[in-house]
């Protein structure tokens, strides 16, 4: 009761605005209390309509009226400030749901401060003192608080427990030590927690030492991998610049050539050019005397300049004047063009090499149980545009079923059209681990297959299996086989309607599982992968067939 009056007198005195008590009170003329800077602060809103209005009673008053202390309400306020310090103490010292009880104290339970393993109870701060001042107490044990002091009891002997029994594990008391346990290797309680605690703090002390030179190592490994990356790219960038350079010194070499030889072809046809310039200047020149010649009615002027005209220099003859086909430098740019393609071929070729060779990390250890594959699981969604028309996609393009008829889907460059096959959305790469479940009839059993394929770009022949760039498992009536560029291999193993697969795809390892109860291992490939790849479904079976991407957890 007393604390719900000091509540209600706490909300007496608080400010309306604020919600605190208040500070600096003042009543303004209808009688109502506020903080003086919470009244203030709200009629200096008001101050462009010069009406000022209570926040309570929305009263208004013109001018804005003067604010003077209530000094008895300030006297109330501190007062009520007094009494709740002086109450806070108690109520602090007050035990919990959560706080262990004063098992002395009659009432209002006080929290405990300590617990006695020798009278097995709790005190609070007043009634530990005995145990601080009388000598009758001094030897008594006193630990944190704890609501769980019966433990230390023998519920056979009803004494505290003070010794242990190394044969049994067990605490017991001292009258156990010599009746049921009489000849066991019994030490003091105080003795065996000295021995567990130095045990476990040399075990921890040992696991730190173990862990610090496990972190020495790895970062000797950092060291060592920045190292070989620094002293990679160094290499790298200094090949590379070499290269740039050999490249730029033939770029500049050939274009010198190319320059050198346009000079040359250049002069010689504008040599030939003046050289027959000059001859039909003087054609026209003598043509033009020989027609004035021709108008002169004196034969013997006539015979006597004719044969000078008529005589004419040697003639550059059309045989020496060697015009050639209009492509003089088009073989320098096919001959550049074909260095090109073949640089760009080595590239291609070998840099997926370069690039599998970054991998310095010594890889990791193939798991082994299903636990263990799971760790790697992945979702993975059939790709609608990859899919032959005969095959249904449905549960989130998860599953495929197999129809009679073809569905109404657009062309598309990466659709199946020739076989029932399709490719999963999701690439794959680094480790991966999926389950295909299927649903159909035994005589589906001699085609139906789980594969893993590169990109339908890559391909040479679209069916799973026949070609280099994919990868497939078939399941046979009583056995399984596995397809690999046209190349068939038997594989034995029991009959499952789910088939695991797990790949780690910069190690090269791609491998097929029967799972049930147990994984059992189908096939194994051990190869180098190139490109991304795509988990495939190829039916070959019964319509109403269907396979799944299984939801694994």
């Amino acid at each position: 009761m007393e604390q719900k009056a000091v509540h209600l007198d706490r909300e007496t005195f608080s400010c309306p605005i604020c919600l605190d008590l208040l500070k600096d009170p003042v009543t303004i003329p209808c009688g109502h209390s506020y903080c003086k800077n919470c009244i203030n602060d709200h009629w200096d809103t008001e101050v462009e309509r010069r009406i000022y209005s209570c926040p309570q009673c929305r009263k208004s008053f013109t001018p804005r009226p003067e604010l003077l202390k209530n000094t008895m309400l300030a006297a109330l306020v501190e007062q009520l400030k007094k009494t709740e310090l002086q109450d806070a103490p108690a109520d602090l010292c007050c035990a919990g749901p959560e706080d262990v009880a004063c098992d002395v104290c009659t009432g209002r339970k006080l929290r405990a401060t300590k617990s006695c393993l020798q009278c097995l109870a709790s005190y609070c701060e007043k009634h530990l003192q005995p145990h601080y001042q009388s000598a009758t107490f001094k030897k008594h044990k006193l630990v944190e608080p704890s609501e769980k002091l019966q433990e230390n009891i023998c519920s056979r002997h009803d004494e505290v427990m003070k010794m242990f029994c190394r044969t049994d594990q067990q605490y017991i008391c001292y009258l156990c030590s010599v009746e049921e346990h009489k000849g066991h290797d019994t030490v003091s309680a105080a003795a065996e927690r000295q021995r567990e605690l130095g045990e476990s703090q040399r075990n921890i002390q040992q696991r730190i030492q173990d862990r610090e030179e496990d972190v020495k190592l790895l970062q000797q490994e950092v060291e060592a991998i920045n190292g070989s990356a620094d002293k990679a790219a160094e290499h790298s960038q200094k090949t590379f610049t070499q290269m740039f350079h050999v490249m730029e010194k033939r770029r500049s070499d050939l274009k010198q050539q190319v320059r050198s030889q346009q000079e040359t072809e250049v002069s010689r046809v504008k040599e030939l050019q003046e050289k027959l310039e000059q001859e039909i200047t003087e054609l026209k020149r003598k043509d033009a005397e020989l027609k004035k010649l021709s108008h002169t009615e004196d034969h013997n002027q006539f015979l006597h300049n004719y044969p000078s005209l008529s005589a004419l220099s040697e003639s550059t003859h059309s045989s020496s004047i060697n015009i050639r086909p209009l492509k003089y430098f088009e073989d320098v740019t096919a001959a550049v063009s074909e260095v090109r393609d073949k640089l760009q071929d080595v590239l291609r070729d070998t840099w997926t090499n370069i690039s599998l060779t970054v991998d310095v990390l010594p890889s990791l250890p193939e798991p082994k149980t299903r636990n263990d594959f799971l760790k790697y699981s992945c979702e993975l969604t059939l790709h609608p545009n990859t899919a032959n028309k005969r095959l249904f996609l449905s549960e989130g393009y998860r599953k495929a079923t197999l129809l009679r008829l073809p569905l109404s889907f657009p062309d598309h460059p990466d659709r199946f059209n020739d076989c029932c096959q399709v490719l999963s959305r999701e690439s794959l790469t680094g480790r991966c681990y999926w389950e295909v479940e299927w649903r159909e009839t035994e005589s589906s059993w001699t085609a139906n297959g789980v594969a893993v394929a590169y990109k339908r770009e890559y391909w040479e022949r679209s069916y799973f299996g026949f070609n280099k760039k994919s990868w497939m498992l078939v399941r046979k009536t009583n056995n399984y086989e596995f397809h690999h560029n046209k190349v068939q291999t038997p594989s034995l193993g029991p009959e499952s309607s789910r088939v695991g697969v797990y790949l780690d795809h910069s190690a090269g390892i791609l491998s097929f599982y029967s799972v049930s109860d147990t994984m059992t291992l189908l096939h194994r490939v051990q190869t180098t992968f190139t490109q991304p790849l795509y988990a495939g479904l190829r039916f070959c079976g019964t319509v109403t067939d269907s396979a799944e991407f299984c939801e694994l957890k």
